[in-house]
């Protein structure tokens, strides 16, 4: 277990050192934000019955998905081992006495913490003193705030098991290109990265929130911002704790499947 913390020390400490882009990307999380929000306020003055969630909800849920990106942005693997995989050089990270899947864990886990901590006190703290009801509105209750505290970790786990065992599906692959484009389309589409799933049609909606790609970001954003009820908060937080456990179980049958036949060209 030394071994792996010291790997995720390590890596936290890499990224908080990319202060300038995290600056940059603060910026453009709150253009992307303000953009987001002001399409959602005109919908909603066409028609504000029409809506399964009140436009404060929505707002609260946009600035949380701002600034929490780094936590949940599948488009945020880590390409060096991709590059490690079709070069070879995997090979120098498989002979050391560990589980190469934990180890891609803790690190994938590092980066994406240490990001996150850099952007997300900034976007926070300005979209709570944004006037109402364009800013950020606290939990419902205590019980909500921790039940999102829960839900947030578990989404982050979730996330980070879904691009480890895109790394070891890359084993499998001439080229991890594919893989990347398909696992970044359906997790935004279906995590309610681009849309809240509340917004879909009911049976849609139904069927995306049994999909393992809504246990990431989906759960943490909509207890906080209130759209679910008590028994779908406890469905929910169940759903990601099975997610969690059926793709971490699969991505480590998979890797040892790949460290039994792993072939390096040339080799």
């Amino acid at each position: 277990m030394k071994k792996y913390l010291s790997f995720f020390r390590l890596r936290f400490s890499m990224g908080l050192q990319y202060r300038a882009a995290a600056l940059a990307g603060v910026v453009t999380q709150f253009a992307w934000g303000f953009m987001e929000i002001m399409v959602f306020r005109a919908f909603y003055r066409a028609d504000p019955g029409a809506f399964p969630m009140s436009f404060s909800a929505t707002a609260s849920y946009v600035w949380l998905q701002q600034a929490f990106l780094a936590l949940f942005a599948p488009w945020l693997m880590e390409q060096e081992i991709f590059s490690s995989i079709v070069n070879g050089n995997v090979v120098y990270e498989l002979c050391r006495p560990l589980s190469i899947y934990n180890m891609w864990f803790s690190r994938s886990a590092a980066t994406r913490l240490s990001k996150a901590v850099l952007r997300c006190f900034p976007i926070l703290v300005v979209a709570a003193f944004l006037p109402s009801p364009y800013g950020i509105v606290p939990p419902a209750s205590r019980r909500h705030f921790i039940l999102f505290l829960a839900a947030l970790i578990l989404g982050l786990a979730m996330t980070v098991s879904f691009c480890v065992l895109i790394y070891i599906l890359a084993f499998f692959t001439i080229s991890p290109q594919g893989l990347q484009m398909i696992f970044i389309t359906l997790t935004d589409f279906f995590s309610g990265g681009i849309i809240p799933l509340p917004f879909f049609p009911e049976k849609m909606r139904e069927f995306m929130e049994l999909l393992p790609f809504a246990a990431t970001q989906n759960v943490p954003l909509r207890i906080y911002s209130g759209s679910m009820t008590v028994p779908e908060i406890q469905k929910a937080v169940f759903l990601q704790l099975f997610w969690l456990v059926t793709v971490t179980a699969i991505g480590k049958l998979l890797c040892l499947a790949a460290q039994k036949r792993v072939t390096v060209q040339g080799g």
